[in-house]
């Protein structure tokens, strides 16, 4: 009996213990001042506030998140290498009217599949002061996997287990569900189908968005993350499922 209630409260554990003990303040500064001076010559000059209030805890907080997650998805991928979990600070600039080099916001990605990394659904972590996006899903389907998504929709049997799975979220609170990209449903599909709505989606994702809580400045967002990542899971379950239907 004292092993079980041992075993059980170690289960009831969520966060191991790790260096990570949340975000500092400096790191929402980084991006408040960023935004007013973003430019190589300020970035430059600002790179060891970035390595040390940005990168390391963000690293930190990806190994920690990570292992968190496995409880709710025991294959998903965290890694802290620059350009994996944690996404470039730099801009594609080169088809943007907009030339400022960096990205006024934090984006760290935990995903789950067989598939290159943005193909997979997953669970997206996105600071852009004063604001903290939490999301999860797939935010932009490539074509095959899209063309997929929409058989799904339409399938009898899909189509009805993915309106469980966004009924199920919307319960559980204040979710956007759905990224809208098209204007009409496309060519091949009914209209008047139950699920048309879904049809106008480039890519099928929920998201939670909030103030900076004063969780990010402690340990405490793990669990706090965690938290909203299993109300929306469902959209992860449902979606790894579809991308493990894909031909390839």
């Amino acid at each position: 009996m004292v092993v079980r209630k041992s075993k059980e409260r170690r289960e009831k554990k969520v966060t191991p213990q790790t260096n990570f003990n949340g975000f500092p303040a400096e790191c929402v500064e980084f991006y408040n001042e960023l935004r007013k001076n973003n430019s190589k010559v300020w970035f430059d000059a600002h790179r060891s506030d970035f390595e040390q209030y940005v990168m390391t805890p963000a690293r930190d907080f990806v190994s920690e998140m990570g292992l968190a997650l496995k409880k709710i998805s025991p294959g998903i991928v965290a890694d802290s290498r620059f350009n994996k979990s944690i996404f470039r600070p730099f801009r594609d600039v080169r088809f943007s009217k907009d030339k400022t080099p960096y990205k006024n916001h934090l984006g760290i990605f935990f995903w789950e599949g067989r598939l290159a990394k943005m193909d997979c659904p997953g669970y997206y972590f996105h600071l852009e002061p004063p604001n903290l996006m939490l999301g999860v899903g797939n935010h932009c389907f490539s074509r095959p996997i899209l063309e997929l998504y929409r058989e799904s929709v339409v399938d009898p049997k899909y189509g009805k287990s993915l309106a469980k799975a966004l009924q199920d979220i919307r319960a559980k609170g204040e979710y956007s569900i759905g990224i809208k990209e098209y204007k009409k449903v496309p060519r091949c599909y009914d209209k008047d189908h139950k699920n048309a709505d879904l049809l106008l989606f480039g890519g099928l994702a929920a998201a939670f968005e909030t103030n900076i809580p004063n969780e990010f400045y402690s340990k405490d967002i793990v669990d706090y993350s965690l938290e909203k990542f299993r109300d929306m899971s469902s959209i992860q379950k449902w979606l790894l499922e579809m991308i493990g239907r894909l031909k390839t």
